[in-house]
């Protein structure tokens, strides 16, 4: 028999958001990992926030959706937020109610450059990586650094020469007219002048030249799991400078061998002693 395609709206539900997730769903065990994260974090959250005034933002909401984020690609924290507001997967692991009312986009951002500029965020990460260790997830042996090229918030017009011979158009002095084509432009010859640290690079033959930074994971190679960050000047040998400084600060006295992936090379390098 050919159900009706009914759509008349209920005014109550009897189902909270902790019933329709599946009692096998990857982030059960994260969301049990995070909280017991947060909870190490309680401490510094009390230091962080004051006493008295309009509640902000529960910090470990704001943690949770910042991880959820990161793990299924958001792109953007306007696009999250409209996540929060229908995806009950979401909701549910973040600790937000059917009833609960998303925060606005503002609001959230200010936030959480709270947490970032409090060291927040490398706190929690290094709870995290308490855990796995203390459940032997991590090898300390065999390591692999995967570097990745990270934008710049800089224009491509504020590259400029070092020497101060950039044409300044006169009709409009504070957004010159760039004349890209023919132009030689090296990090040798020119800078940025919004972001000195930046460095032109491209992430092969035939892409684009960017203002950008190298990001650089250290990996441990039983469980894929992330041990170390490091940011570097995009010049070309990041990965293998960031294996060096990373594989350098791992505890212990065995050795302990690592693998830069671009330009790949196997290096062997001792860890420090306890």
């Amino acid at each position: 028999m050919r159900g009706k395609d009914e759509q008349q709206l209920d005014v109550f539900s009897y189902i909270s958001p902790e019933q329709r997730v599946p009692h096998d769903h990857p982030l059960r065990t994260l969301r049990v990992m995070t909280d017991e994260a947060l909870r190490v974090l309680q401490p510094r959250f009390h230091k962080l926030y004051a006493k008295t005034g309009r509640p902000s933002i529960a910090p470990e909401k704001l943690l949770r959706a910042l991880l959820l984020q990161a793990l299924y690609s958001v792109r953007s924290e306007r696009r999250l937020m409209e996540q929060l507001d229908y995806n009950l997967l979401f909701r549910w692991f973040v600790g937000l109610n059917m009833d609960d009312t998303i925060w606005d986009v503002t609001v959230f951002t200010k936030n959480r450059e709270r947490l970032l500029d409090g060291d927040i965020a490398e706190a929690f990460f290094q709870a995290v990586l308490q855990q796995a260790r203390e459940r032997s997830l991590l090898s300390d042996e065999h390591f692999t650094v995967d570097g990745t090229l990270l934008e710049a918030w800089a224009s491509l017009k504020s590259f400029q020469r070092k020497d101060g011979k950039n044409a300044v158009a006169p009709d409009d002095p504070g957004n010159a007219k760039v004349d890209f084509p023919g132009e030689k432009r090296s990090n040798e010859t020119h800078a940025s002048k919004t972001d000195p640290d930046a460095k032109m690079a491209r992430k092969g033959k035939g892409k684009e030249a960017k203002l950008s930074y190298n990001g650089n994971l250290l990996v441990e190679n039983r469980h894929g799991l992330i041990v170390n960050t490091e940011v570097f000047e995009a010049n070309g040998t990041a990965e293998r400078d960031a294996a060096l400084v990373m594989l350098e600060e791992i505890p212990g006295t065995r050795q302990v061998t690592g693998e830069a992936t671009r330009p790949t090379r196997r290096i062997s390098w001792p860890s420090a002693e306890i």
